[in-house]
């Protein structure tokens, strides 16, 4: 294992000041690190497209319960063609679907808000966590800020093969000396307004040996060590092919460190269960580790988050 854990103390210190965007952007600020985005680092992530070949970061939903997905999505048909009979009226020949689904979770594709999380009864910005209620949802810090498109460049680091093995390790995270490889060996840099991704192998390798429990198998995913340079770098969003925090981990008050400090204190996007392995083989194909990324929720005021299918473009 090579994750290195910040000390407890050491979040504290985190959340509660050394990076705490609290009032950066003014006491009403809905849009947390979404603020380092701008009109020009779209067209700089414009300028990075040659070839115009698009990859997806989703990973297919599935409709079937396992021991990662205890309430798994629903999907069942409203109407549908083996019910018509021969001279029905024209209005009968439709197919129409439901589907509904919690999609946080280990496998479903998402982008959280800043309503996901809590920390001693507050939100971002201070505000008090009765702002997402079971009544009204999240009557502040929806996924509504989002829902104009996230299209910006973005980075992966491919931690896997920059560390000449298969997979990260459950228990394992990606962590600093990952990305300072990734800016070496690619010769790509983490700047303002970026998506960085970090993949882990984690989503792929479970195609492969089947589902795996968290709370007894552990997950791999970002070190919370990375938080500072995240905070440095001015970076927009962050996802990996995990659930973006590594489990288990050393400490006594923080069960997420990556989402407690990142959505409450900073104000940072997460990005959950990207499916990264496509991506990594076309940056490996081309050599270039850098691109144009863009994710767009769907418009759902008073979500906590959305489902998403993160297009890489190059």
């Amino acid at each position: 294992m090579t994750v290195s854990w910040p000390s407890q103390k050491e979040l504290l210190a985190w959340i509660e000041s050394d990076i705490n965007n609290w009032g950066r952007w003014g006491a009403d600020d809905q849009k947390g690190t979404l603020n380092h985005l701008s009109a020009e680092k779209t067209l700089q992530a414009f300028a990075l497209v040659s070839e115009g070949a698009a990859v997806s970061c989703a990973r297919p939903v599935e409709f079937k319960a396992s021991v990662d997905v205890p309430r798994p999505p629903q999907h069942f048909m409203v109407s549908a063609g083996d019910t018509y009979r021969k001279n029905e009226s024209h209005e009968r020949q439709v197919a129409m679907d439901y589907f509904g689904m919690i999609f946080h979770g280990h496998t479903v594709t998402h982008i959280d808000s800043l309503a996901h999380f809590f920390w001693n009864g507050q939100t971002y910005n201070g505000r008090p966590s009765s702002v997402v209620s079971t009544a009204e949802g999240a009557t502040e810090f929806d996924v509504m800020p989002a829902t104009g498109g996230i299209v910006t460049k973005g980075v992966l680091v491919d931690a896997p093969r920059l560390r000449g093995v298969e997979y990260i390790e459950r228990g394992d995270g990606v962590g600093m000396a990952d990305i300072e490889a990734a800016e070496r060996e690619h010769e790509v840099q983490v700047e303002q307004g970026d998506v960085l991704l970090l993949r882990t192998g984690q989503l792929g390798r479970r195609d492969i040996t089947g589902p795996v429990d968290i709370a007894v198998g552990g997950s791999s995913g970002p070190s919370p060590e990375i938080l500072p340079l995240l905070q440095d770098r001015q970076v927009a969003v962050i996802g990996s092919d995990t659930g973006n925090d590594i489990a288990p981990n050393p400490y006594d008050l923080f069960t997420n460190p990556v989402h407690q400090v990142g959505i409450v204190g900073m104000g940072l996007w997460i990005l959950d269960n990207a499916w990264l392995d496509d991506l990594a083989n076309a940056c490996l194909e081309r050599g270039k580790w850098e691109f144009m990324i863009s994710i767009l929720p769907l418009k759902m005021p008073s979500v906590t988050g959305s489902p998403v299918n993160p297009l890489v473009i190059f």
